[in-house]
């Protein structure tokens, strides 16, 4: 008995996942070259994998540089309260700003942390101004500009250690 067997996948599952986190536009005669499979038996997992929301979309990571988006922004947000009204208006208006790639509710000593990706520090003004500043119950905004990128993942490698091996 494998010791990821509590989340109803094998090593062969894990062998796809790991290579379509990697190239989601793999077809199914390259994914079962690769992990010598037929391809109508990876086909029938990848439509699993699917239904079973182990993945959960197919996306293009694009160059947000090319596109003049190169400045990177974490911002913390503390709210003036933390009463589930507060927090459920927060949440309604932040996922309608533009700007914004990524919110998340967290512990610690701020409420939300948002992640953004600007053209400026003209722009994040455009922003924090018009969208940032905007948002119900803020009490705080903290920002934190990305001087050098050194990893960017959309899945760490951990999820495959030890998973895709004893087929």
């Amino acid at each position: 008995m494998s010791k990821f067997e509590h989340v109803g996948l094998d090593a062969i599952d894990f062998q796809i996942l790991r290579e379509l986190s990697i190239d989601g536009r793999a077809s199914d005669v390259w994914l079962g070259e690769k992990i010598n499979l037929s391809s109508t038996a990876v086909a029938r997992r990848r439509k699993i994998l699917e239904e079973r929301q182990a993945v959960l979309s197919y996306s293009a990571d694009l160059n947000m540089p090319m596109l003049g988006f190169s400045v990177v922004v974490f911002v913390a947000i503390e709210l003036s309260s933390q009463a589930e009204r507060a927090l459920n208006e927060f949440e309604r208006e932040v996922v309608k700003c533009p700007s914004v790639s990524y919110c998340g509710f967290v512990s610690g000593d701020t409420d939300f942390l948002i992640m953004l990706n600007v053209a400026s520090f003209e722009d994040y003004d455009r922003v924090y101004r018009r969208e940032l500043s905007m948002l119900p119950h803020v009490s705080r905004i903290r920002s934190s500009f990305v001087i050098r990128e050194v990893a960017r993942r959309a899945t760490p490698p951990i999820v495959f250690q030890d998973r895709t091996e004893g087929r």
